[in-house]
């Protein structure tokens, strides 16, 4: 099914980690044009790999969006440390609800494997990859009762920038999906505030 994005007129208050990067201010830009109020966290706010900071950040808030990475750092010890310190930070916030940006490479295919795992696909970031998947799965181990998580990603990659969107819709991983950042933001916020996947990753396509 292709959604256009929720335009409710409810007030929320979002923080997003990582507003600083593309898919942050796109996140930043949709949930700012439906009218609801928004937190920017970047590194010099706080450390999103340290649960004080996170719960810091967070605390009045109704739902947090994660798009977050560290150049500097090891991708497999990064990714599952910042997941803990938001399973801990937004549980004890009082957050009850996470939507954190993936990657299509730890996504499965329609066939079941992972997109990765697929004949032809670059593997000299494969690193990268793995240090998101294990991230996915930190974040499934730490997550308390009290926090609905979701991990959404592009089914393949995003679309050239300037490219015009038409919604989006759920999809497997796909080497060669693309969806335009703005459709991707609309996803993301869609989910973080009316939440229809639920402690799983999934991937989202233009439609």
């Amino acid at each position: 099914m292709t959604k256009q994005g929720n335009t409710g007129n409810t007030h929320n208050r979002i923080i997003v980690f990582g507003a600083a990067g593309r898919v942050g201010r796109a996140v930043v830009a949709e949930a700012r044009a439906r009218g609801h109020e928004v937190t920017e966290a970047g590194r010099g706010d706080g450390d999103v790999t340290s649960a004080a900071d996170v719960a810091r950040l967070a605390a009045g808030h109704d739902a947090a969006v994660a798009a977050v990475y560290d150049m500097g750092a090891a991708p497999g010890e990064f990714f599952p440390a910042a997941a803990r310190a938001l399973a801990a930070g937004l549980g004890g916030a009082g957050v009850r609800r996470l939507v954190s940006v993936g990657l299509a490479s730890v996504l499965p295919t329609r066939s079941g494997a992972l997109l990765m795992d697929t004949p032809g696909y670059p593997q000299e970031w494969r690193e990268f990859y793995v240090g998101h998947g294990a991230g996915t799965e930190a974040l499934r181990a730490a997550a308390p009762a009290g926090l609905d998580w979701a991990v959404l990603s592009p089914s393949g990659d995003f679309a050239a920038e300037g490219e015009p969107g038409g919604g989006y819709a759920f999809a497997p991983a796909d080497a060669g999906a693309r969806i335009p950042h703005p459709d991707f933001a609309r996803a993301v916020l869609d989910e973080a505030l009316a939440p229809t996947v639920h402690r799983t990753h999934a991937g989202v396509t233009g439609a």
